[in-house]
């Protein structure tokens, strides 16, 4: 039997106050370490590290999460911080949008969500809406209902997206407060809210990037949302097969 895909999980780091002091844990959901091993693959957590040790950690793996978290510093796509606008960390940040970028370069196949859509979007060139509530006046931070469909999305029929879900248009969760403004040269959205809010994009001609802004990993329980865990290791044990 072949050797199942390693796809590495990227890590939000927090600060727990142990009985020692602060200490700083390199986090992630278990959410999605339970998706990725449902769909068939080996889950690793990706702390944040030094740069230029990147390149020796993507050696180890097939396949990338972007995780959820707080919010893109501004100025990484020339914005002034809105007062709504929290929980930026310089340092993931420099660390995500390096590992994305190298990701996508290797032909690594990535599932950006949430924070890591946006994290994707800029890494690419895109801008981000600091607060969507303040654009739409439609509140899209509804962290109390993670686990349910609080409204609906529409997808472009032959999109990657469209084919991990099998479904055009369905339920989503909804946690986050920001979004995509610009989209990045060379991206194309795949899925909207009624709103107009961007909901997903892909890469044009690109096959190896699915940026979702919901969370599938907390929709456990659908199996449409579990697809694109499935796509997602289907591509990593491609990958792994083609390189040996």
């Amino acid at each position: 039997m072949a050797p199942k895909p390693v796809i590495g999980i990227s890590a939000y780091p927090k600060t727990y106050e142990a009985a020692t002091g602060p200490t700083l844990l390199h986090t992630a959901s278990r959410y999605y370490v339970d998706a990725v091993e449902r769909a068939g693959g080996i889950p690793v957590v990706l702390p944040v590290i030094d740069l230029e040790d990147i390149p020796g950690m993507l050696d180890a793996i097939q396949g990338v999460v972007m995780t959820g978290g707080g919010d893109v510093q501004p100025s990484l796509y020339g914005a002034t911080p809105a007062p709504e606008t929290h929980n930026v960390d310089p340092r993931r940040d420099a660390f995500d949008i390096a590992l994305l970028q190298q990701a996508l370069e290797r032909d690594m196949p990535v599932l950006a969500i949430c924070r890591g859509m946006q994290v994707a979007n800029v890494a690419l060139g895109g801008t981000l809406v600091q607060h969507v509530e303040s654009v739409s006046g439609i509140r899209h931070d509804q962290f109390k209902h993670g686990h349910e469909g609080v409204h609906k999305v529409k997808l472009e029929p032959d999109s990657h997206l469209a084919e991990a879900l099998g479904e055009t248009e369905l339920e989503v969760n909804s946690i986050h407060h920001q979004a995509v403004l610009e989209a990045a040269p060379g991206s194309r959205a795949v899925a909207w809210a009624d709103d107009g809010t961007v909901e997903a994009f892909e890469i044009e001609g690109n096959q190896h990037l699915v940026a979702v802004q919901w969370h599938p990993e907390l929709l456990e329980d659908w199996p449409e949302q579990q697809g694109l865990f499935r796509q997602l290791v289907a591509r990593a044990a491609e990958l792994r097969s083609s390189n040996g």
